[in-house]
C-alpha cells in the first residue's frame, strides 16, 4: 500500500504521523507518546527550545533507509516525509554518555535528596539505563553553599546541571532577568541579581525558576513536600482576576505545595507569589472555628444551630417592624458565582429588596456602567491571549505586573520583543522602562488626557470611517466635542507635553491592532464612568473592536469581580444584568423565584451607609468583604455600622469589621470549596474543593442555602453544579453552562448550547446594536476643589505584589516577610523640602483623618504626588480618603485624596478603636 506522503506527514519509528505548521521533533513525539518517552533536561514545555543538553537527541533520515544523522528533537522542525528514529542504538549510546558526564559533577545522594522521586535528572537516568557512572569523578562544585534566605525560594547549586532552564524561566515566564550564568566552562554557575542571595535580589518569588528546575538545585519550600501527597486537585486561584489555574498537592487535609498545570490556557506554568506559595492562611491559627454572638459587648462562640436561630429572629423582626428595605447585603469577589448568586437570591427573595451590592461598586462598577453604554455589555471584549495578535498595547491606569502579574508578564514579555506599549499612569511603574510612550498625568485628569489623545487621532485622520458609520453611532457629537477642545488648557490640567501625547495617540492609530487595558486607576475616580467611555470611543473611533488583537479589556481587581456582577450582586441589575426595575423583567423573575420582589432600585453600598445613619437601614449582612479597612472614609463606615441595629460578617478571621459585628460566621476558604470563579477575559472557571472545610467552618453557599432553609425558602442544598444549572435558567449568557462541559479550561460567556463559549465579544454587532460614542469635557474633582488649597499634595493608593487588598489571608503567610508595612512613596524635592528622608515616620492628613506611615523617597511619582497601599489594618489608609464618588456608579474616587504632609518627631501608636469592641 502506498504511504500518505502529504505535505504535513512525517513517520515516527516507521509509523505515519501527522504534524502542523511550526511543529518540532519532539511536539511530534509528545504528541504521539506522552512527554518523556524521548528524555529531555533543558527542555520544558512552558520555555522556548533550546538545544542544549542533546539528551533528546534522535536520528532522522529522508528515506527509510537512507543516511541518518542524529540531531536535538527539541529545536528541530520537522519537515514533510522525514524518518524520525526515537530509539537507535546510537543515540541511546549517546543520551547515556551524556547524563553520565552530567552526573561526573552531581551529588549522588539520591535516598537522601529532598527530590528523590520527583526529580527529572532521576528519573531521566533511569529511563536511559544508568545504573553506575563509569567516568571518574575528579574535580567537582559538590561545596557551594545552600541560600535559605527566602520565605519560600531555596537554592542548592552543587545540584545544579547548568541546563539554564531556571535562567530562562526568570526571561521568558516572568521577564524579571534576575538568574544569570556567570563564568566560562567549568567555572559557569547560576547567580540571582548581583551574586546575590534570593532575598536581597529583586527575585519576586513567582517560583517559576523552581517549577522549571529539573533537580532541587533552585526550588521552594513547599516543593520538597508535594513527593508524599496523596491527591492532586485542579482549581483555580483566588488572589486576582487572571484567574490562575493551580495544582493543589495535599495529604490528609493539608496543603503541601502548589504548581501551575503546563495546560492552563490562562496562566501556562506561571502564578505569583501569592497563588503558589500564599496558602498557609488556610491552616492558620487565626482562622474562625465557630460561629461568634455578641453578648454583652463581646463576642462569644456559639453553635451553628444558635448562630442561625439568632440571625433569623433579629431579620425577621427587622423585617416586620421597618419592612424589606431596612435589610441590606454586601456581597464579594472572594466567594464563587454561586454563593454571590445565592446571596442576592437571599436578599431579594427572602427580604423583598433590591438592597444587594458587592465590592465591585468600590472597583470596577465604572467599567461595567460606562461599557454597557458605548457596547451594550460590560465585559472584557477580548482575551488576554489576544496579546500575541496586537501590535500596540495600551495600559491606562493599570499596574498588571503587580496587580495581575501573570497577564502583567504577558503585556512586559510583548513590549520587551517590541511591541509598542503606551503607559498612562501617575507613576512610573514596573512596566514604565519598557515603554514606548509613559504619559505620566496628575491623577484625576484621565478625562482631559484621553480627550487630547482622540483629538491628535482625529487631527492625524487615523479614524476608520467605515467602522464607525457601519457600526457607530453619535459620531457627529463626539466629532463636534474634539473640535471645541482647548489643548492648551488640557496640557496644563493633565501636565503632560502635548507632543507625548500626540506621539503616543498616532502610534495606536497607525498599528493595524490595538488593544487596550484599563484598571482601577480609571475607574476608582469621580469621573470613572466618563474615563471607560472616552477609552471605548477611542478603540470605536479606529476600529479596535471585535477582532484579535484590540479591544477594551478591563483588568478586574478581584478573583471573581466579573462574577459578582453577572451573578445580580447590584441594586439596580439582577442576575444577567437584567434591570430590577423593568416590568417584563420584574415579572420574569417573581415567575422564576416564585415569590413576590421588589422592582424599586436598592441601595449602593456608599447609600447604604447614608440610610443606616439616616435610621431607614437597620441590619447589613456582609460576606467576605472588610468594609472598615477597604471602604473609603473609614470613620463614617465605622459611624454608618454602629448606626446599624444588627450586623452579620461572614469571614475567614477577625477583621477590623468584625468589630462592628452582632454575629460573626466562620466560612471556609476558596481551597475548601467548589463552585466558579469568572475571571477577567469572562472565563467561567471550576473552583474545586481540595481539602474539606477547617473544623468549625462551612463554604459560603452552604451557609447561604442552611439559611434560607430556617427563613422558609424552598431552597435546596448547596451543591455547585445544581446552583450552576439554576444560574443558567436565569442568566442568558450562562445559558449553555454545565458543570461538566466547563472542563479543566473553562469557557468564556456568552456560553451557548453544549458549553460552547465566545473568545470575542462584538464581532458583527454590538450587543446594544450600534457602538454609542460619548463625548465628555473635564471637570475637576470635588475632592481637590473642597480641600487642594488647604491639603496641597494629592495621594493616591494602590496595591503591591505580594499583599492582597486588606492583606488578610497574606499577612497570615511567608509573604509578611517580604513585604511587612504600608509605605509612603514621595518626590525627593517634597521630601527635601519637609525634611523627610527615607525611613522617617510621616504623618499624612486629611479633611478626614490622618495615618502614619514609613517613608519610602522615590522619584516615582512627580513632585506634589504621594503613593501608598492599603494592605495592613494597624494604618487603616482609608481613614483619609474621601466619600467623593463617580456620579454614575458612586464607585470611591481613592486616586485623588487631598492631603498633607510632615515628619514625626516621636512615634505614637496612632491606633483607632472602634466603638463595638471585644472577642471573648
Amino acid at each position: 500500500m502506498v504511504q500518505d506522503l502529504s505535505t504535513l506527514t512525517a513517520f515516527l519509528d516507521g509509523e505515519a504521523v501527522r504534524f502542523q505548521e511550526g511543529d518540532t521533533l519532539l511536539n511530534v513525539i509528545d504528541r504521539r507518546h506522552g512527554r518523556g518517552h524521548v528524555p529531555t533536561l533543558c527542555d520544558a514545555p512552558q520555555l522556548e527550545p533550546y538545544g542544549a543538553c542533546r539528551v533528546c537527541s534522535v536520528e532522522v533520515a529522508l528515506q527509510p533507509d537512507g543516511p541518518r544523522r542524529v540531531v536535538a528533537s527539541c529545536h528541530t522542525p520537522i519537515a514533510p516525509g522525514m524518518h524520525i528514529f526515537t530509539e537507535s542504538p546510537k543515540v541511546r549510546r549517546l543520551r547515556k554518555n551524556i547524563v553520565e558526564l552530567v552526573l561526573t559533577d552531581h551529588p549522588l545522594d539520591c535516598l537522601t535528596c529532598e527530590v528523590s522521586g520527583n526529580c527529572e535528572l532521576q528519573t531521566v537516568a533511569a529511563k536511559v539505563g544508568i545504573r553506575q557512572v563509569r567516568y571518574p569523578a575528579g574535580a567537582n562544585h559538590l561545596d557551594r553553599p545552600k541560600d535559605r534566605s527566602h520565605p519560600y525560594m531555596t537554592s542548592e547549586l552543587s545540584k545544579c546541571i547548568n541546563c539554564s532552564r531556571c535562567v530562562r524561566a526568570c526571561d521568558e515566564v516572568q521577564g524579571q532577568h534576575v538568574l544569570s550564568m556567570h563564568g566560562r566552562g567549568f567555572n559557569a554557575r547560576i547567580i540571582k541579581g548581583l551574586d546575590q542571595s534570593f532575598m536581597d535580589s529583586t527575585c519576586v518569588s513567582c517560583g517559576a525558576c523552581s517549577q522549571a528546575c529539573p533537580t532541587s538545585a533552585i526550588s521552594d519550600v513547599f516543593f520538597s513536600k508535594s513527593i508524599e501527597a496523596t491527591k492532586k486537585t485542579r482549581t483555580v486561584c483566588t488572589y486576582c482576576g487572571v484567574g490562575c489555574n493551580l495544582n493543589v498537592a495535599t495529604k490528609g487535609g493539608e496543603v503541601l505545595s502548589i504548581q501551575a498545570p503546563a495546560d492552563s490556557l490562562v496562566n501556562h506554568s506561571h502564578t505569583c507569589l501569592k497563588g503558589r506559595y500564599a496558602f498557609k492562611f488556610a491552616s492558620h491559627p487565626d482562622r474562625l472555628r465557630a460561629p461568634l454572638i455578641r453578648r454583652g459587648g463581646q463576642l462569644e462562640p456559639a453553635t451553628w444551630d444558635e448562630a442561625y436561630d439568632h440571625i433569623v429572629t433579629h431579620l425577621r423582626r427587622i423585617q416586620a417592624e421597618h419592612g424589606g428595605d431596612a435589610i441590606a447585603g454586601i456581597s464579594s469577589a472572594r466567594c464563587t458565582n454561586e454563593e454571590n448568586y445565592l446571596m442576592q437570591k437571599l436578599i431579594r427573595a427572602g427580604f423583598g429588596t433590591n438592597n444587594i451590592d458587592a465590592c465591585a461598586r468600590v472597583c470596577h462598577s465604572p467599567t461595567a456602567w460606562g461599557m454597557q453604554k458605548a457596547f451594550g455589555t460590560g465585559a472584557a471584549t477580548n482575551s488576554v491571549a489576544d496579546l500575541q495578535h496586537t501590535d500596540c498595547i495600551l495600559v491606562i491606569g493599570a499596574n498588571p505586573t503587580e496587580g495581575h502579574p501573570v497577564t502583567g508578564s504577558k503585556i512586559k514579555q510583548r513590549a520587551m520583543k517590541g511591541v509598542p506599549l503606551i503607559l498612562i499612569d501617575p507613576r512610573a511603574i514596573e512596566l514604565a522602562p519598557y515603554a514606548t510612550h509613559h504619559l505620566q498625568l496628575r491623577p484625576g485628569t484621565n478625562v482631559a488626557l484621553l480627550d487630547m489623545f482622540a483629538y491628535y487621532l482625529w487631527e492625524a485622520g487615523l479614524v476608520d470611517q467605515d467602522f464607525i458609520r457601519n457600526r457607530c453611532e453619535n459620531w457627529e457629537e463626539f466629532e463636534a466635542g474634539l473640535k471645541g477642545l482647548d489643548l492648551d488648557e488640557l496640557e496644563r490640567i493633565h501636565g503632560v507635553p502635548r507632543a507625548q501625547v500626540r506621539a503616543a495617540a498616532v502610534e495606536y492609530g497607525k498599528a493595524e491592532s490595538a488593544m487596550a487595558f484599563h484598571g482601577l486607576g480609571v475607574t476608582e475616580h469621580s469621573h470613572g464612568s466618563k474615563t471607560v467611555m472616552t477609552i471605548a470611543d477611542i478603540a470605536m473611533m479606529t476600529g479596535n473592536i471585535g477582532r484579535p488583537g484590540v479591544g477594551v479589556n478591563p483588568l478586574r481587581g478581584q478573583n471573581n469581580v466579573q462574577g459578582a456582577a453577572d451573578m445580580g450582586c447590584q441594586p439596580h441589575q439582577g442576575a444577567g444584568y437584567l434591570p430590577v426595575n423593568d416590568p417584563e423583567v420584574h415579572r420574569r423573575y417573581e415567575e422564576f423565584y416564585g415569590v413576590h420582589l421588589s422592582d424599586q432600585i436598592g441601595y449602593k453600598i456608599p447609600q447604604m451607609y447614608e440610610a443606616a445613619l439616616a435610621g431607614k437601614l437597620k441590619a447589613m449582612w456582609i460576606m467576605g468583604e472588610d468594609v472598615v479597612q477597604t471602604d473609603p472614609n473609614t470613620e463614617h463606615v465605622k459611624a454608618a455600622l454602629n448606626a446599624l441595629e444588627f450586623v452579620i460578617v461572614q469571614e475567614l478571621f477577625l477583621n477590623p469589621t468584625c468589630d462592628y459585628a452582632d454575629v460573626v460566621l466562620p466560612a471556609s476558604s476558596f481551597l475548601e470549596k467548589s463552585g466558579t470563579f469568572t475571571n477577567g477575559e469572562r472565563r467561567v472557571q471550576r473552583v474545586n474543593a481540595t481539602i474539606p472545610p477547617v473544623a468549625g467552618t462551612k463554604p459560603d453557599g452552604v451557609i447561604l442555602c442552611e439559611i434560607m432553609q430556617r427563613l422558609g425558602m424552598a431552597q435546596d442544598d448547596y451543591t455547585p453544579d445544581g446552583v450552576l444549572a439554576e444560574i443558567a435558567r436565569i442568566v442568558p449568557f450562562f445559558k449553555g453552562a454545565t458543570w461538566e462541559g466547563l472542563t479543566d479550561q473553562g469557557t468564556q460567556w456568552p456560553i451557548q448550547d453544549g458549553c460552547t463559549g465566545t473568545e470575542i465579544l462584538h464581532t458583527t454587532e454590538f450587543k446594544r446594536g450600534r457602538g454609542k460614542f460619548h463625548f465628555f469635557r473635564f471637570q475637576e474633582s470635588k475632592e481637590i476643589e473642597k480641600h487642594g488649597g488647604e491639603f496641597p499634595f494629592i495621594l493616591t493608593t494602590g496595591r503591591i505584589l505580594e499583599h492582597y487588598n486588606c492583606g488578610t489571608m497574606t499577612r497570615r503567610t511567608g509573604n509578611a516577610r517580604i513585604v511587612t508595612e504600608d509605605l509612603l512613596a514621595l518626590h525627593p524635592e517634597d521630601a527635601q523640602r519637609k525634611g523627610i528622608v527615607d525611613g522617617d515616620r510621616v504623618r499624612v492628613f486629611s479633611a478626614r483623618g490622618e495615618v502614619r506611615l514609613k517613608a519610602r523617597v522615590s522619584d516615582e511619582v512627580k513632585p506634589g504626588i504621594l503613593y501608598t497601599t492599603f494592605h495592613f489594618p494597624e494604618n487603616l489608609v482609608n481613614v483619609v480618603t474621601s466619600s467623593e464618588c463617580d456620579a454614575d456608579t458612586m464607585c470611591p474616587e481613592y486616586k485623588v485624596v487631598a492631603v498633607d504632609i510632615e515628619k514625626v518627631a516621636t512615634e505614637s501608636s496612632g491606633k483607632l478603636k472602634a466603638k463595638k469592641a471585644g472577642v471573648a
